[in-house]
């Protein structure tokens, strides 16, 4: 079990440190800090102080499809749903499946086949949409995981319970329990960083929040235009050197403050103030991707100052390499309640040839061993159409859908798990989202079940009470 370290602190020899520490020591200690010197730049430990077992993984990129991508549209190809285009989806195959308010009204739930065209690529075979032109090139490193099943059958809890392991608000997410148990590599960055794609449906800031956990877990929210940070640049007519005195000085009153209240959050507060100063010098050159060449910029489809998905997946690379443990990105848009055969065209395009890119440039920098790669949505859509029209869509479909890892300790150019002939049902090798978890865990070193906080009495973790490890996919 692990708990907040403070509480087993003396706190009569810590007051008594920081009483006679707090102005004296803190002006000296912390204006080297406050110098932006290149030596501040060193790994902070986690909770664990190292990895429970030698890690495979040091750090994940996860390129989160967010809306219920259609796992019958783009990597688990069913032609023979061609037989039973039409016909009602037999009962059998359906059961009892809950209903969301879009299809609560239908009185008939017509099997529709996809319209679109697959192939199987690679020396591996691996099977995708043909639309997929660059993915394809990455076959024989992905991992595709085709059996993944969840819980909840709408948006926001599926989302939730895939970052927090729990449907309900609240619960750390899973960077901030890496944050906590791990550490950062880079003393002048957050452990926990993400970036957001432009439209789709909105994406909630708690999605990357610490829950319970001291908030210097909490994942910080990057932009690839104008300021990277929000509220990080220092006020017209302030300078460098009067925002480093300002921050010393509220630095100090906080340590007063926790002289009279030792609360771990006033620390937390202290080291926000202390990283989003660093990150004023640290952050705009990592966000200028303006330097990278032609050749990278072309490969992604990037271009600076333009923001998109492709920008996004090149910034990855760069908060990779700078040492940011967690990067997550965030593309919305998969919710084809309609119009799917067109709409996941115009998907694919927008993230098929940045998610081959940085899998690519990992590979090419000798990132890819040690640096996870996940590619997927909060789970899946159903084999029957929402409408009858030509237009149809799919309904969002818990029971089964796909993902992709590559690099970071998992089998390459492997295929795991199976659903049934309608793509409704996992048939073989089921992976529940709690499995998912506990693997990525357990790449990066760490034992899910004992990566514990408690909380109110409990100890919790991200995993709750479930999960095994995908030893089947693992080098």
């Amino acid at each position: 079990m692990n708990e907040n370290p403070k509480e087993h602190q003396d706190p009569v020899n810590r007051r008594v440190f920081l009483t006679r520490t707090s102005v004296g020591l803190g002006v000296a200690a912390l204006s080297h800090l406050f110098q932006g010197s290149s030596t501040a730049a060193i790994p902070q430990n986690g909770i664990l102080g190292e990895a429970h077992f030698a890690p495979k993984a040091r750090r994940v990129i996860y390129l989160c499809t967010s809306g219920g991508p259609s796992q019958l549209e783009t990597f688990d190809p069913k032609p023979q749903l061609k037989q039973w285009d039409g016909k009602p989806i037999p009962d059998s195959v359906r059961g009892k499946q809950r209903l969301t308010t879009m299809t609560r009204s239908q009185t008939a739930f017509p099997v529709m086949a996809s319209e679109h065209e697959f192939g199987r690529f690679g020396n591996s075979g691996q099977p995708m949409n043909v639309l997929f032109k660059e993915m394809r090139t990455i076959a024989d490193d992905m991992c595709l995981i085709r059996s993944l099943h969840t819980e909840p059958i709408n948006h926001d809890p599926a989302v939730t319970f895939l970052q927090t392991g729990s449907p309900l608000a609240g619960r750390p997410s899973m960077g901030s329990w890496l944050s906590y148990g791990l550490g950062s590599n880079n003393s002048n960055l957050p452990a926990f960083v993400v970036l957001l794609s432009a439209g789709g449906q909105p994406v909630p800031s708690r999605y990357w929040h610490n829950g319970f956990l001291p908030s210097q877990h909490q994942g910080v929210k990057f932009r690839s235009v104008d300021d990277p940070v929000l509220y990080l640049s220092n006020p017209k007519g302030m300078s460098r050197e009067n925002r480093g005195r300002t921050i010393q000085r509220i630095s100090e009153l906080n340590r007063l403050k926790y002289e009279q209240v030792p609360d771990p959050e006033i620390e937390a507060r202290i080291d926000a103030y202390q990283l989003a100063y660093r990150m004023q010098t640290s952050v705009p050159e990592l966000m200028d991707i303006s330097g990278e060449s032609k050749h990278v910029l072309e490969s992604y489809g990037a271009e600076p100052g333009k923001p998109s998905f492709a920008a996004n997946c090149l910034l990855a690379r760069r908060l990779a390499e700078s040492g940011v443990r967690f990067i997550q990105l965030y593309d919305a848009g998969w919710d084809h309640h309609d119009g799917i055969t067109e709409g996941i065209k115009g998907k694919i395009k927008s993230v098929d040839k940045a998610s081959a890119a940085l899998i690519h440039d990992l590979k090419a920098r000798g990132l890819l061993d040690d640096t996870l790669v996940i590619y997927g949505g909060e789970f899946g859509r159903t084999t029957y159409a929402q409408t009858r029209s030509k237009n149809f869509g799919r309904d969002h479909h818990p029971r089964c859908f796909s993902i992709w890892m590559a690099g970071g300790g998992v089998r390459p150019g492997i295929t795991y798990g199976t659903t049934d002939d309608f793509g409704y049902n996992v048939a073989e090798n089921g992976v529940h989202v709690h499995d998912l978890q506990a693997t990525i865990l357990h790449l990066l070193g760490i034992d899910h079940e004992a990566l514990t906080y408690r909380f109110k009495g409990r100890d919790f973790r991200l995993t709750d009470v479930h999960g095994k490890v995908m030893r089947e996919v693992l080098v």
